[in-house]
């Protein structure tokens, strides 16, 4: 379109939206509402919580993926050795926590599996669930029946006992 068109000609369109430009005596109600909000309950929630978290920006620990060295195992420990003892048995119990989540990521793989394939998931979720019964059959072998109480001293004891009926077995 030209620069120089008639403006007679070619009106701009009527706007769709009404004018907000009314103009009355008394203050919008909303507008105060939502202002004493703001400066009495927003602004302090807000400002408190920016001071606190910047003061655990500078003391931040962090308390996930914590590489622990390996210790030596109970059967390693000396004899009255308990710092040893302590930290074989602090092991295990991380080792147990760590085998159960592995537990816990297997079975919601096969899980969803079978979810996605539905009446199909014994053909198609085949290796989820010979993986599955592979983990589940290996964490019950060391650390089923071990009870509520477990602890690094009671698993040492049934893995022994499982080696001595293996070599009655062969014997």
């Amino acid at each position: 379109m030209p620069s120089d068109f008639d403006k007679g000609a070619y009106p701009e369109p009527p706007r769709q939206t009404p004018a907000v430009d009314k103009q009355t005596a008394l203050p919008n109600p909303a507008l105060i509402l939502s202002k004493l909000f703001y400066y009495s309950v927003d602004l302090p929630v807000t400002t408190f919580r920016d001071v606190v978290d910047s003061i655990r920006a500078k003391n931040k620990a962090v308390y996930y993926h914590q590489k622990f060295r390996r210790v030596p195992d109970l059967t390693e420990c000396q004899q009255g050795d308990y710092v040893c003892y302590y930290e074989a048995e602090m092991q295990w119990r991380r080792d147990y926590k760590v085998d159960q989540e592995i537990v816990k990521v297997i079975q919601e793989r096969m899980r969803a599996c079978q979810q996605r394939e539905g009446a199909s998931y014994h053909q198609n979720c085949a290796k989820e669930i010979q993986q599955f019964n592979e983990v589940t059959k290996n964490f019950q072998s060391r650390y089923g029946d071990l009870g509520v109480y477990a602890n690094g001293r009671k698993c040492l004891m049934k893995q022994k006992e499982r080696m001595m009926a293996a070599q009655a077995e062969s014997a």
